[in-house]
């Protein structure tokens, strides 16, 4: 039997068959009978699945592809002769392996939690007494107590009830708290069984008793948090990119190492051994050994950003991820929305009222035609925030260290305590004055609550608010202008029509009324009914979880990015369209689709209506679940968002899972990729904006390497295609001296450069759009290595020029030769310089970004010319790089060289920059 149908058993079978059904009694079960079924079905806890060891994390840092390419550099490079060099490309992955695990090692400790959601204790009865136990001891069978505060420790059937409401908006997604009775209602939507509660949801008002029917991972909690579980995490869209990388690069070192090994055979005439020697020397001189540790730290950076941005990411490569992504899944209440009740209008028979602010906060005030007003400067506002406060059983404590106010009670009463407060209401006060003498709680059959106080000498006053339609046919007078009037049929047209404008507009209203009773009644024998009839009806106050501030902008920028925000909640499809509409999410002409609607929709069907604007309301978390899986089915990045345990399951099959960090469950949490430490849907945007930095910071370290090979290419095609005529300009280690050590810090400079400023106005990359494509070759072997080839293969022949070339052969040896090769190094590493500032941006002007601005870059330029300084004038250094000291003309001429190049490639820049705007403007 599925969990559904075992859930409406209980819900609709008559209690003592319950009783019967878990073998227990309203006396409970006996302390023995307890212990027998704790060791049956085990304790009521959330299991978690078997981590992945320690060690099985650690060495998977060194294992990947790359990683694996690098490895086997390494060995080339010892099997070569150059052992110093193939110990240090293998530093190179011991390093970076190091790093990666230390950073997601301090990810995963920061988010390392699960069960924090389920109360640590729970008073149940045994054996017809009241105990205190810890909840994990609680078992199928136990009936345990409840009151307001207490999160439900269990699934369970309600066996006793009073003005009981449960917020289970962790659970359903649904702001409206849920009213629980004895009585059964299957309700709307997930969860709504009205005789029924669940594990870990929270008790708002009221107290109740209930008998457990399911614990731990039977529970309807456990059974989600199993779903995510059961799921297996796949690679992320860099590591596949890396992989495919890694293996395009290893076939153009192998291709161009077989080249040189035959050239170098047929054209120079070296035997085998050494031509193969040689060949291998440049299979490692094309494998770019900086790439992993560069994308690491650029990952690392990007999360460190992103935590400044309030963004925890758990995983390096979800960094990247984000930035691919071209569809966010989010949740509405708590993510989109404040999940704080707040009201906005207070309707009267004279006036309507705005009541600025939002939140559980005084941060506003009541307004009659944008003028302040005080409830004591109107009657009929005066007698509404009277019942709005006094007849009203929650209490908001206010914020501590810039956190979130707490509420004590239910959220719709919590708003009008904060509406009260913002008329200038005293609660408090005024009860010491007209003490609270009964309480007529409310349920969901008559949907009304009124309390009863003194009211003076003679006289009682009963205050009552309700649901509109529950409310009003109760009240045959009407309170207009502080007058008490006898309630006309066109009194009650009007207030039906103010309330089905409201009800349009997706606003909650609440009816509110009194009337006044003599003392020499015995209110507390006064029957229920008799007390809420002849009311006096006074007004409606309206109130909706508003969006939160930020939403919108986030929203906006989104739409620019070309990423579509799909909202898919819990709550009724009135209010989530109501809510996409307000926020610019969608325009009115978006399809809702129910969750039943859903339920009937084959993938085909679902795949469609997924890529026309869509909302989903009262959806189930498989349902979730299923749009996600869907999305990613048409070809969509997925990013989906949510706080409550009914996100999980999609947030763990999503490419890209963000938890909110505050108000979302440890499921959650546990579920995401990344989880929002201030709950701020705009953060997601900053962090979409990083990924699409880190991505972009990637491709442009990929051009500055690959343009270095070309330059250091061409020498030794010149020396093999010459047959020798033309001695090596460059040799391998001088080669190596450029890949492992002048590009490597300019290079992890460019990992750290800030987004370039038009990145959000552009559309996510697409998959089939690889780091390694035929912009990236062009700039890097036909632009930037062209240049550069030319500059560092002129300077090699314009210093033998210097010493009498062409009338004397070209220097194979001395000083002149060594000058030469010196020079040639030096062209290269100077051409980087240029080279490094050029890729900083794509088509913006550099010193529009700020030249200077990138602090990173300049600590590696400044170090590449150190270190080439020192190899040019260390003794014995200088015999292993085959370099020798400069002239102060050489110098010179190395440091001017950057110049022009950086103006040539704005030329460039601001020739497509203008060409794309022709383009944009026609």
């Amino acid at each position: 039997m599925d969990e559904k149908k075992i859930r409406e058993l209980y819900a609709q079978t008559d209690i003592k068959d319950v009783f019967d059904n878990l073998h227990s009694s309203a006396d409970g079960l006996t302390s023995e009978e307890a212990d027998r079924r704790l060791n049956k079905y085990g304790e009521n806890t959330i299991k978690k699945v078997a981590a992945e060891s320690e060690w099985k994390t650690f060495f998977k840092n060194f294992i990947s592809t790359m990683a694996i390419l690098l490895w086997i550099s390494g060995f080339i490079a010892i099997v070569s002769g150059t052992v110093e060099l193939g110990i240090a490309i293998w530093l190179v992955n011991i390093i970076n392996g190091l790093f990666s695990f230390w950073q997601e090692r301090a990810a995963k400790k920061a988010t390392d939690a699960l069960n924090n959601m389920l109360p640590t204790y729970v008073d149940v009865i045994r054996g017809g007494k009241k105990m205190q136990i810890d909840s994990k001891k609680l078992v199928p069978g136990d009936v345990f107590v409840l009151q307001a505060g207490n999160s439900i420790p269990a699934d369970a059937r309600i066996i006793s009830a009073s003005s009981m409401q449960v917020d289970q908006s962790a659970l359903n997604g649904e702001s409206v708290p849920e009213s629980k009775t004895t009585k059964y209602d299957p309700g709307e939507g997930s969860y709504a069984e009205s005789n029924l509660v669940y594990s870990g949801t929270t008790v708002g008002v009221g107290n109740a008793r209930a008998i457990a029917f399911a614990t731990g991972m039977n529970t309807e909690f456990g059974r989600i948090a199993s779903l995510t579980q059961k799921q297996t995490t796949t690679s992320s869209p860099l590591t596949a990119e890396l992989n495919r990388l890694t293996k395009q690069i290893s076939i153009i070192a192998i291709t161009i190492g077989v080249i040189f090994l035959i050239a170098a055979i047929f054209f120079v005439k070296y035997p085998f051994a050494k031509a193969f020697i040689f060949a291998l020397g440049m299979i490692v001189a094309f494998i770019p050994e900086g790439l992993l540790p560069t994308v690491t730290l650029s990952l690392a950076q990007g999360v460190r950003r992103m935590a400044k941005k309030h963004a925890l990411v758990k995983e390096l490569n979800s960094v990247e991820t984000l930035g691919e992504t071209t569809v966010i899944c989010s949740d509405k209440t708590g993510t989109l929305t404040q999940n704080q009740m707040t009201i906005h209008y207070i309707w009267t028979p004279s006036n309507e009222y705005q009541v600025t602010g939002s939140g559980y906060v005084n941060n506003g005030q009541i307004e009659l035609n944008k003028k302040q007003l005080w409830y004591e400067e109107n009657p009929d506002l005066h007698k509404l925030v009277q019942i709005a406060a006094l007849d009203n059983n929650t209490s908001v404590e206010p914020v501590k260290d810039g956190g979130k106010p707490k509420i004590l009670g239910t959220p719709t009463e919590a708003s009008l305590i904060i509406m009260a407060e913002k008329a200038g209401f005293d609660k408090q006060k005024v009860l010491v004055k007209y003490p609270r003498l009964r309480e007529l709680p409310f349920d969901s059959d008559r949907k009304r609550m009124s309390t009863i106080h003194r009211w003076n000498d003679t006289q009682y006053i009963i205050f009552t608010k309700g649901s509109f339609s529950d409310t009003i046919k109760q009240c045959d007078r009407i309170q207009v202008d502080g007058k008490v009037r006898e309630m006309t049929d066109d009194d009650r047209l009007r207030a039906k029509k103010a309330n089905a404008e409201y009800a349009s507009r997706s606003l909650r209203s609440m009816a509110l009324a009194y009337r006044v009773i003599d003392r020499d009644v015995d209110i507390n024998k006064m029957p229920i009914d008799e007390a809420e009839s002849h009311l006096i009806f006074v007004g409606l106050t309206t109130m909706s979880d508003p969006p939160r501030p930020e939403i919108y902008d986030a929203v906006k920028r989104c739409h620019q990015a070309k990423i579509r925000i799909i909202m898919v909640t819990g709550d009724s499809k009135l209010t989530a369209k109501s809510v996409a509409v307000q926020i610019g999410l969608t325009s009115g002409k978006a399809r809702v689709i129910s969750g039943n609607e859903l339920e009937k929709m084959s993938d085909d069907e679902l795949r469609k209506a997924l890529k026309g604007e869509v909302i989903f309301a009262r959806v189930a978390p498989e349902q979730k679940y299923r749009i996600v899986k869907n999305c990613q089915a048409n070809g969509e990045v997925v990013a989906s968002t949510g706080d409550g345990v009914n996100d999980a399951p999609a947030l763990k099959q999503a490419d890209i899972g963000i938890a909110m960090g505050q108000t979302g469950t440890d499921v959650a949490k546990e579920a995401a990729n990344m989880i929002l430490t201030d709950d701020n849907f705009a953060s997601i945007v900053a962090a979409i904006e990083e990924g699409r930095a880190v991505y972009s910071n990637i491709r442009k370290f990929l051009t500055y390497i690959l343009t270095s090979n070309v330059p250091e290419a061409i020498p030794s095609v010149l020396f093999l295609f010459s047959a020798g005529l033309i001695p090596l300009p460059m040799t391998v280690m001088q080669i190596l001296t450029v890949d492992l050590g002048t590009d490597m810090l300019p290079a992890l400079g460019l990992g750290a450069e800030a987004a370039d400023p038009d990145i959000m106005n552009q559309p996510p990359r697409k998959r089939s759009e690889h780091l390694l494509n035929k912009g990236v070759m062009i700039k890097a072997f036909c632009w930037y290595g062209l240049l550069s080839s030319l500059i560092s293969s002129g300077a090699y022949f314009f210093v033998n020029w210097q010493n009498g070339w062409p009338a004397k052969g070209l220097a194979a040896s001395g000083s002149v030769y060594m000058r030469a090769t010196t020079m040639v190094l030096g062209a290269i590493v100077f051409t980087q310089i240029a080279n490094v500032l050029n890729c900083r941006t794509n088509k913006t002007s550099i010193f529009k970004k700020g030249l200077f601005s990138n602090k990173n870059i300049w600590y590696g330029i400044v170090f590449e010319i150190c270190l080439f300084f020192v190899l040019t004038v260390t003794p014995g250094i200088r015999q292993l790089f085959n370099t020798t000291p400069l002239f102060a003309s050489d110098w010179l001429f190395l440091f001017l060289l950057p110049i022009p190049l950086v103006l040539l490639d704005e030329a460039r820049k601001w020739l497509m920059y203008h060409k794309q705007n022709n383009q944009n403007n026609q």
